[in-house]
């Protein structure tokens, strides 16, 4: 009698046995097969045959990522079954790879969430931290371990204590300086989760460590200047160290100055000793009292009496404050500069220093997100501020900078400050897009995005957007098109009737000669003759001996088509004479060669000379007059119709009125 359909056998070989046929009944259901294939694993993982624990811890690394087989194997004990595995260390386990496929196995259950960290005992949690220790660990053993010892920290406060007590920061600088990036990867994940999750009295003492030079300098040199591309993942724990850097300027950014505290006005009054070099510090009371408002004044604080309270808002707090004494004392001269420089004007067109820096630290804290935790997924390091001890200090003074040349460039008033300050925003953000490597990078770019740089970025990209990429603004501009190329033909037509003097080429004597070339009012003759001298201004055609019809060229060609191009002569020449030089071929079999003067009167030229033939006009000069034209017409046109959507489609039409009645006969 043969079997059951739903009975299916399967050859399945078992390490260190015989392989033999196994009934699987499709009938059962998914839950019992799950329960049984975990009781058999379970079963394998604690046999005493070495070839078959370690084939069955390989297959549970495997199956432990799925949650309906993690979820039947942690209900049979399986990850305490594992803890005991580590736990005993190379007692029992007798490889590195058995060992690793344990701890794969047991951090893939982990992550599902169904069994909380705080069950692990302090003896599992050593002998982790001992694989990070151990100096000459399997690579696959320490990359686990160290994922076990972050995932520690981040899910269990309590975890987070006894890590700390086994793992410190100074251990881990070692696994930066290794050539494999999933081990350096990894130490900085678990940096970061120590910092991250430290309570706040060991926040300073994490503080000062991150801020050590050793530190920085051994991530700049052993992984972001190092010779492989950073990944995803590195990238990742680059900016949740810089995030969580950043953070330490929190509680500066969120202490407001008291205005009674004398230990902070002596900072204020340090500045106004630097800018002005104690001048002043004479007289009676009332006297130096008025000195200090007036000195106050050209510091550009909005309180001249008691600069203090410009620190009251948090934030920026007191961080402004420490941003600008930084300032007046590591960048001494650029201080003095920018202060004396604004302070002497009496156009109005002066920089308020101290409100400028005030308003420029709350601006860098919110660009940098100073103060709220690092977002998931996000990759946006920067690695210029792992170049220096105080990063954000130096940031502060190049941007400083910036902001004092844009304010001059705008020739900004008291009542433009807002709009300065969204321009310099502008102006730091997209160069921080740029990702520079140093500040000296940074301040190059910034330097290339000057204010008028930015007007014409702007307007690029507003016509980029994609309102002018709809169907209606396509067709005007088709439409627009034809009229501009006509407005540009005409131009270079005219440009031909008032003429342009010429070189002679392969002239050796020491005095140049020159040739004049012009055409016709009524655009059929073209006339040239030799000249002496370069004119000054138009030749008249009686003095230009030599003419060609117009009707009589057959073609213009260019560059090294051209005959005097050819010849022997012509082959030293250089390249910028090649790209300038076209020739016009008429009957019978003769040409005029030119060699433009400038490769504006080259592209006004043979522009012209097409157009006089009935051919396209291909000069860059006009593919930029006339995007230049399009994009000026079509904001003309469409002035009344700034911040309205445009339909992609016209509307319908509507329906045809029954009567037409309603016409009003004005007889």
């Amino acid at each position: 009698m043969p079997p059951p359909s739903d009975i299916v056998k399967v050859a399945i070989e078992w390490p260190g046995a015989n392989a033999q046929l196994i009934e699987i009944d499709q009938k059962k259901p998914l839950s019992s097969i799950v329960r049984e294939v975990s009781r058999q694993l379970l079963e394998r993982i604690q046999s005493h045959g070495i070839d078959a624990r370690l084939e069955a811890l390989k297959e549970l690394a495997k199956l432990s990522a799925d949650p309906t087989f993690a979820a039947e194997f942690i209900t049979m004990e399986g990850i305490g079954t594992l803890a005991r595995l580590v736990e005993s260390g190379t007692q029992y386990i007798m490889s590195n790879c058995m060992l690793a496929f344990t701890l794969t196995a047991f951090l893939e259950l982990m992550d599902h969430g169904i069994v909380s960290w705080d069950l692990l005992s302090l003896s599992f949690i050593k002998q982790i931290a001992g694989y990070v220790n151990q100096p000459m660990v399997d690579v696959s053993i320490l990359q686990r371990s160290l994922a076990i010892l972050e995932s520690m920290v981040l899910n269990s406060h309590s975890l987070y204590h006894r890590v700390a007590q086994e793992i410190t920061v100074g251990q881990l600088i070692g696994h930066l300086q290794v050539s494999n990036q999933e081990i350096q990867t990894y130490a900085i994940a678990l940096i970061n989760a120590l910092f991250l999750k430290a309570p706040e009295d060991r926040r300073q003492e994490m503080a000062s460590t991150l801020a050590q030079k050793h530190l920085r300098s051994i991530i700049l040199n052993h992984i972001i200047r190092g010779n492989r591309p950073i990944k995803a993942e590195m990238a990742h724990q680059l900016y949740v160290l810089q995030v969580l850097t950043f953070n330490l300027l929190e509680e500066r950014m969120m202490t407001k100055m008291d205005p009674n505290d004398q230990a902070q006005r002596d900072i204020i009054f340090e500045l106004r000793r630097i800018a002005f070099d104690g001048e002043n510090d004479t007289g009676g009371t009332e006297k130096r009292k008025a000195m200090y408002t007036k000195d106050y004044k050209m510091l550009g604080f909005t309180n001249h009496v008691n600069p203090a309270t410009d620190f009251t808002q948090t934030p920026p707090g007191m961080l402004a404050l420490d941003n600008m004494l930084y300032l007046a004392k590591l960048h001494q001269d650029t201080y003095i500069r920018i202060v004396l420089e604004n302070s002497s004007r009496e156009d109005k067109h002066e920089c308020p220093f101290g409100r400028c820096a005030i308003e420029l630290t709350r601006m860098l804290c919110e660009i940098l997100q100073v103060g709220e935790l690092p977002n998931e997924g996000c990759n946006d390091y920067h690695p210029m501020f792992f170049t220096h001890d105080r990063a954000w200090e130096e940031f502060f003074c190049v941007c400083i900078q910036l902001l004092n040349k844009t304010w001059k460039e705008m020739r900004a008033t008291a009542e433009d400050f807002n709009k300065v300050m969204q321009v310099v925003r502008e102006q730091i953000t997209r160069a921080l897009a740029m990702k520079p490597a140093s500040l000296d990078q940074l301040k190059s770019k910034l330097r290339s995005l000057s204010y008028s740089e930015i007007l014409r970025l702007r307007q690029t990209e507003r016509m980029s957007q994609d309102d002018f990429q709809s169907p209606p603004i396509i067709e005007l501009r088709e439409r627009i098109q034809p009229e501009i190329l006509e407005l540009i033909k005409q131009q270079r037509l005219n440009r031909l009737c008032e003429g342009s003097c010429f070189r002679k080429l392969g002239n050796r004597r020491r005095q140049e000669k020159f040739w004049f070339c012009r055409l016709s009012l009524n655009h059929k003759v073209l006339h040239y003759g030799d000249l002496d001298e370069s004119p000054q201004g138009e030749v008249p055609f009686e003095l230009l001996s030599d003419k060609i019809h117009v009707s009589d060229v057959k073609s213009v060609v260019t560059g090294k088509d051209c005959p005097h191009m050819k010849e022997k002569s012509a082959l030293k020449q250089n390249k910028e004479v090649l790209e300038l030089a076209f020739s016009v071929f008429y009957d019978p079999d003769e040409t005029l060669n030119f060699v433009a003067p400038n490769k504006y009167e080259y592209c006004i030229w043979t522009d012209g000379l097409c157009a006089l033939l009935g051919r396209e006009m291909s000069s860059d000069l006009t593919r930029s007059d006339l995007d230049t034209l399009i994009n000026m017409e079509m904001k003309l046109r469409l002035l009344d119709l700034e911040n309205i959507t445009i339909p992609e489609a016209p509307p319908p039409v509507p329906k045809e009125p029954s009567s037409y009645n309603f016409t009003y006969n004005y007889s």
